[in-house]
């Protein structure tokens, strides 16, 4: 992507083929594009809440919200933290996507402890598709309590697929699996085809 202006409209026109972009590194002015052969997903009838994490859940630990910090939610996500000391979000990736939030393309869960805000995740909304992007934790269990709301959020909006890119063993707890490409692209060819619609978790 080197001397190419990306544009909002063209990064959703990329995430429409299966597409995103991302740096080599925070300070890297670069991006690339990516289309893993091996796509991460959380069907949401397998969805999974570990008992122990349902319970800090209702317990009312965390006040959750929705695009009410998505800068700093993606700073967040950005920040060097133990055992991720570099970071995919550049300066490009911040500016593109805050442009997708002021559209209402790209949305952000918050997780505040006495109005300090601690966890949280941001993503893509596009037809029926919410394409995860990073979260970020700074106290026990917040993105993960920001990630069952987002769930419930997108069940109730009506979402059919929900893209996490990769899969890790963080999110294999909750039900994430890996599909081959093909497979990914009929799905989101199908979720593309019908309008959901996010709901704030204020």
């Amino acid at each position: 992507m080197h001397g190419t202006a990306l544009t909002p409209e063209l990064l959703l026109a990329a995430y429409a083929r299966g597409l995103f972009p991302m740096a080599e590194k925070r300070d890297d002015p670069h991006l690339y594009w990516v289309s893993p052969e091996k796509r991460g997903i959380i069907p949401f009838d397998t969805f999974h809440v570990p008992h122990r994490l349902a319970r800090t859940v209702r317990s009312g630990k965390f006040t959750v919200t929705s695009d009410r910090a998505f800068v700093q939610v993606m700073q967040g996500c950005a920040a060097s933290a133990p055992g991720r000391e570099e970071s995919w979000i550049n300066d490009e990736i911040l500016r593109l996507y805050t442009s997708l939030a002021a559209s209402g393309h790209a949305h952000s869960v918050e997780c505040w402890q006495d109005s300090e805000l601690v966890g949280g995740l941001y993503g893509v909304k596009l037809g029926g598709v919410f394409f995860g992007e990073s979260m970020f934790s700074r106290a026990t269990d917040a993105s993960k309590v920001a990630l069952v709301h987002l769930v419930e959020g997108l069940r109730r909006g009506g979402f059919s697929l929900l893209d996490t890119q990769f899969l890790t063993a963080h999110l294999a707890r909750f039900g994430a699996v890996e599909i081959p490409r093909e497979r990914y692209l009929a799905l989101l060819e199908n979720a593309l085809g019908h309008e959901a619609y996010w709901q704030d978790l204020a």
